[in-house]
């Protein structure tokens, strides 16, 4: 899916920027020859937003994978986006399960103070939703073609609900919502709710509809008011989601520590991609009021791949939430950070125009995750873009991103 030439202009610039080791992977054993593999610190504070897709970094602490590698996890349940950007920002999370838009809008001083940052892995492909409210479904709007001639005939003022401004649920929900013809910055509200409170804020009647994580899309199912529209596999088939992420400070100064933990949830995304007993288990942990704090069978469902759209539709997906497989989620691949970039210049919330490589090449610390993986013996890609074809046609490469960003016709 990569060209020999976008590979070979790729590895110039990594080569210039001291990153090319990302491209060859490690021998087993030559990340440390320079000095002490022991982290700099035993324990490391992780905040997580009580979401299916917190379970490789909760795993990874309750299966003790982090103690393989000479840590200790602890875990910090937080209420919202806001307080986990300011948590990591002010030093008070050392890392945390965090939104990938959130990462780059940090990065990129949209919305607030600019601070350097780093992803270390990828925690997650897929397995978010676009929730319609059953007030509109029971007027036909079901997908994205009914919502938009919903939208034209009976016309007042759409809200629709994402978790964060620069996050990921926002760019999956004005894609979508731009496929199918509608401008969410001039044709509909747009308003911010933590995750664990869009059922809540549904059920009163303060948006129409939704895009989240699960376990709160099928709860919105199982509580009679919202449909299922769309998954975000619909949109991009094995989108990243959730990072592992912390500043660009954090990360130089605790290289060591940084290697254990990507290596330790590593090795709980295995665990949990390598059967569905274990899917079962993580889904059976993470229910707990200290970690989801929902019914256990909200979220086994989905992911194991058994979807239903709150109208009688179900089907199996094969391409649902997926932690690990064979290691290619957890990959920084520098497309992905620049793609995000690429929607933030789309919707206006970027006003210049960034230099997409350097800062991906910034934010995602390839040769950081290049050395915990060959602890974890995990295989590296080939290249540190990917292509995909999203559900406009479009297709995303990672070659020429300001062409990309500029040739969208329903933009800010």
């Amino acid at each position: 899916m990569h060209t020999d030439d976008t590979t070979s202009i790729t590895r110039r610039h990594l080569i210039k920027t001291g990153a090319a080791l990302s491209l060859t992977g490690l021998a087993s054993g030559g990340a440390f020859a320079a000095g002490s593999d022991k982290p700099e610190k035993q324990e490391v504070k992780i905040g997580f937003i009580p979401l299916t897709d917190c379970a490789s970094v909760v795993m990874a602490s309750v299966l003790g994978f982090d103690k393989k590698y000479g840590i200790k996890i602890v875990l910090s349940k937080e209420s919202s986006w806001a307080s986990v950007r300011d948590k990591l920002v002010n030093g008070e999370l050392d890392a945390a399960h965090v939104l990938y838009g959130l990462l780059y809008g940090v990065q990129m001083g949209v919305g607030g103070a600019r601070r350097d940052m780093a992803v270390l892995m990828n925690l997650n492909h897929n397995g978010q939703a676009i929730t319609l409210s059953k007030k509109i479904a029971d007027k036909g709007a079901v997908d994205g073609a009914s919502l938009a001639k919903l939208m034209q005939q009976d016309k007042r003022d759409y809200a629709f609900a994402q978790t964060f401004p620069t996050g990921t649920h926002a760019m999956w929900l004005y894609y979508w919502l731009a496929s199918h013809g509608i401008n969410p910055m001039r044709e509909a509200k747009v308003i911010t709710v933590p995750p664990p409170q869009m059922v809540a804020n549904m059920r009163v009647g303060n948006m129409d509809g939704f895009c989240v994580g699960e376990p709160w899309n099928h709860r919105a199912i199982v509580d009679g008011i919202g449909i299922t529209a769309a998954t975000t596999q619909d949109i991009w088939r094995d989108h990243p989601e959730k990072t592992l992420g912390t500043t660009l400070d954090w990360a130089r100064q605790h290289p060591n520590t940084a290697r254990a933990l990507i290596a330790a949830v590593l090795e709980a995304g295995k665990w949990i991609d390598a059967s569905l007993s274990n899917k079962n288990k993580m889904a059976e942990t993470i229910a707990a009021k200290s970690y989801v704090n929902t019914s256990v069978d909200v979220i086994n469902q989905r992911i194991l791949g058994r979807y239903q759209n709150g109208l009688g539709r179900t089907w199996d997906d094969p391409h649902c939430m997926k932690f690990y497989n064979d290691g290619m989620v957890n990959y920084p691949y520098l497309s992905d950070g620049m793609w995000f970039m690429t929607q933030h210049k789309r919707w206006g919330l970027l006003k210049g125009e960034p230099d997409y490589l350097a800062t991906a090449t910034s934010v995602n610390q390839l040769k950081l995750y290049a050395e915990a993986a060959a602890m974890a013996k995990v295989a590296l890609p080939k290249s540190p873009l990917r292509s995909v074809k999203m559900i406009d046609g479009t297709v995303w490469d990672g070659k020429n991103p300001k062409a990309y960003a500029d040739a969208f016709r329903i933009k800010a």
